[in-house]
């Protein structure tokens, strides 16, 4: 999935990231410090379209609102469900952001369609 997220200016950013679906909204975690959470936090504001493994749209962009969420138990959902999705990849990934101290930076992210 592509996720465009927006600075002040209105310039469009867009973004290739994993995501999963639970009780009919999105998630997807990155880096704390990263662009689209610094945007995110200055407006909820964002789009969302299917893409390919390399991030080529391929399909319709749609309109939703975005959030930085912070509850114990939805990123425990949201966190399982990536799991369940993509297996060993997201384990391993889970491993190196561990032992790189990257795992307590994780922001995560809820998008409302």
């Amino acid at each position: 999935m592509n996720l465009a997220t927006f600075r002040r200016t209105g310039a469009e950013v867009r973004t290739p990231v994993w995501f999963a679906a639970v009780d009919g909204k999105i998630y997807l975690f990155t880096a704390g410090e990263s662009g689209k959470v610094k945007r995110l936090r200055h407006s909820s504001r964002a789009r969302v379209a299917p893409s390919d493994m390399r991030g080529r749209v391929r399909g319709v962009w749609w309109d939703v609102a975005a959030r930085i969420v912070t509850e114990p138990r939805v990123i425990e959902r949201a966190h399982t469900a990536l799991r369940a999705k993509y297996g060993w990849q997201m384990r391993l990934g889970d491993l190196f952001s561990r032992l790189t101290g990257r795992m307590e930076r994780r922001a995560w992210i809820e998008i409302e369609v």
